[in-house]
């Protein structure tokens, strides 16, 4: 049975579009048939990290309103045969894509992909939320920062409100992919820890990217890090998410502090009374 899964945060900048090429290429080189959709019409920036930039005619707007067949528009991926993407239009707005168009498209790829992932636009607005509409599972992005924590915190909500699981009585599956963490930055308490973020999200532990130049660099040359630099911490941390999206339990290798900064802050407190 296929999967559909939106890749979202709130908060621009994070790592969504990397994070959706980057597990759509593990999941495809596992052996399932993947697409990776973008929803950021008017932007448009997926075909750029999949290096398809070139081969795009029809896009996602033109599907859904009827200007193309779903097989004109999807791009397969010349790396590994079971990995296409489905573009963004760059000169339309979200405006452009309705409820019912994109509930179709998404019916039509469930026919003949195992995963479905649905890379969201940043923000709240329409782009936004018909990404996450008929979603199965969410991978919440976020930076270990406040203001991505507190964005996330607000997308979770929606998740829970908005998509047509929630709105079903079922329950939408939600799991967290943190970015950009620095292990030695979070000991010295200048940036929030692993279990400062998951206390607060309180959503379970779907991976940890560390910052990486690797995942700069596999985006320049227009290929998800998952393929271009295989043997990269980077890439071993999106495969193992991957895994664990498949159902499989491994362990996490990146450090997770033992004593935030909450708990630090907290102590201080305690101390000076």
């Amino acid at each position: 049975m296929s999967k559909v899964v939106v890749v979202t945060s709130g908060k621009g900048g994070v790592g969504k579009t990397t994070s959706s090429a980057a597990l759509g290429a593990a999941l495809a080189q596992a052996g399932n048939k993947v697409v990776v959709v973008d929803f950021d019409v008017g932007l448009r920036n997926l075909d750029l990290v999949m290096g398809a930039e070139r081969r795009v005619v029809f896009d996602l707007v033109n599907v859904v309103q009827g200007d193309a067949k779903l097989p004109q528009a999807l791009i397969r991926d010349k790396r590994i045969d079971t990995l296409s993407l489905l573009p963004a239009s760059q000169t339309r707005d979200k405006d452009a894509l309705t409820e019912e168009g994109v509930g179709r498209v998404i019916d039509e790829l469930r026919e003949s992909f195992d995963w479905v992932i649905c890379d969201s636009p940043a923000g709240i607005e329409k782009g936004a939320t018909l990404a996450m509409r008929f979603a199965d599972l969410a991978v919440v992005v976020t930076n270990p920062e406040i203001s991505s924590v507190r964005d996330s915190d607000r997308i979770i909500g929606m998740l829970d409100s908005k998509t047509r699981r929630a709105e079903n009585g079922d329950r939408l599956e939600k799991q967290l992919l943190l970015t950009r963490f620095d292990a030695a930055r979070a000991a010295r308490g200048e940036m929030m820890s692993v279990d400062d973020v998951l206390e607060i999200l309180a959503i379970p532990l779907l991976g940890i990217i560390a910052e990486s130049p690797d995942i700069l660099t596999a985006s320049n040359v227009g290929c998800p890090i998952t393929l271009h630099n295989p043997g990269s911490a980077a890439a071993r941390a999106y495969s193992e998410a991957a895994r664990r999206l498949l159902g499989e339990t491994i362990a996490f290798s990146a450090p997770r502090e033992r004593r935030g900064l909450m708990s630090r802050l907290f102590g201080r407190k305690a101390a000076a009374a």
